[in-house]
């Protein structure tokens, strides 16, 4: 085993609790009814076996995700923050960083949120899908209603408290009819850091309502308008997608190899304990090829034994040879790093896959958008 060629662990997902208190039509995990709970005595252990193993880099960036963490109390963010402070001082007097944050879907934030952000330094991101319509036909509680005005309410609660947060939009079908209203109202809420997630086909969501050609030309016109609205405006918002390849373009980063499918780039550690990694989405999965696509407990085995593992050794492999897939095949490979090993699972049945729906939607048309509105504007320029 060659550890130069895993991690560091940069990003650690740590679902505090697989509970959400909404029941999202295109959510992938399938137990968000269940209020099963991240046990904190659990966390030394859990940094222990990031410390011990060889994989630990100088930031780590730890991500309460996957359920809605704002359904536990404030005072379990306090306690987190004083065990990470008492068991990562030396690591951080070091020089090590050590970063919390939050993804949230904002229906729960009030003032005592405000405060614990603010007191535990936790960045917060926030889910959600623009105009009211457009986000209550796939954001709803399990009792049918809509969302967003208590999505809304957490925002504006998050603005006057100065708590800075950047969003996550799902884009579906319903989005697709007029870019500009979607344009203006993230302009106008003052939501001005925001990434395009487009609703995918995976886990227990089975279908997506952005399949097929047809909705791959409807986001390329989508994007191609949002970035002239954004033009038109002074670019006032942030889109990842944008700025990511703009990065590429100008030298200001240069992708040497896709998190998602580099081992130990990414731990995700689920309620209980189990953890993975490559993609969060494959955490406590179970799938007719691979089976769990867990590698163990953190309670009973450390990272570097369970990279030994046939498990861990067989996943390896199938990614690999699905990257060597791609190298050989797309001319994207410079911009994605191979793709993402859920997008190939979901939609081929193997990591020993190439391209997918979702390298299109995520990787290659926003390459294409951004080179040609560049383009046009260089030709028309004086």
């Amino acid at each position: 085993m060659n550890n130069a060629e895993f991690g560091p662990i940069g990003l650690l997902v740590i679902q505090a609790t697989s509970l959400c208190n909404l029941d999202c039509s295109y959510c992938y995990l399938p137990d968000r009814q269940k209020r099963k709970i991240f046990d904190l005595e659990l966390l030394p252990t859990l940094l222990e076996r990031i410390y011990e193993s060889p994989f630990w880099g100088p930031q780590l960036s730890i991500l309460w995700h996957a359920g809605e963490p704002l359904t536990l109390p404030t005072s379990y963010y306090d306690e987190a923050t004083a065990i990470l402070q008492r068991h990562t001082a030396d690591l951080q007097a070091q020089g090590v960083v050590i970063e919390q944050h939050v993804q949230t879907n904002a229906t729960l934030i009030n003032a005592d949120w405000c405060d614990c952000f603010r007191r535990n330094q936790i960045v917060v991101g926030v889910s959600v899908d623009g105009p009211e319509d457009i986000h209550d036909a796939h954001r709803r509680f399990r009792n049918q209603r809509g969302s967003h005005a208590l999505t809304m309410k957490g925002i504006k609660t998050l603005q006057a408290h100065e708590i800075p947060f950047h969003a996550i939009a799902v884009i579906t079908s319903a989005a697709m009819e007029d870019p500009e209203r979607v344009y203006r109202f993230f302009r106008d809420q003052g939501i001005h850091h925001i990434g395009f997630n487009v609703e995918e086909q995976e886990g227990v969501h089975t279908q997506s309502s952005m399949q097929g050609q047809s909705r791959e030309k409807q986001y390329r016109s989508f994007l191609s308008h949002f970035w002239d609205c954004n033009r038109r405006d002074g670019f006032p918002i942030h889109l990842r997608e944008f700025d990511q390849v703009l990065g590429m373009i100008q030298g200001e980063q240069r992708l040497l190899q896709n998190e998602m499918n580099r081992p130990y780039a990414i731990l995700s550690v689920d309620a209980q304990g189990n953890f993975s990694t490559f993609d969060p989405e494959l955490l406590s999965v179970e799938t007719e090829r691979y089976g769990l696509f867990n590698l163990g407990n953190i309670r009973e085995v450390s990272l570097e034994a369970a990279a030994s593992s046939s498990t861990f050794q067989r996943l390896l492999a199938d990614m690999r040879s699905g990257m060597s897939r791609c190298l050989k095949t797309c001319d994207y490979y410079g911009f994605c790093g191979g793709g993402n090993g859920s997008n190939k699972y979901w939609e081929h049945g193997t990591l020993d896959a190439s391209e997918t729906c979702s390298c299109r939607f995520s990787s290659q048309i926003p390459v294409d958008v951004v080179l040609e509105r560049l383009e046009l504007e260089s030709a028309t320029s004086p």
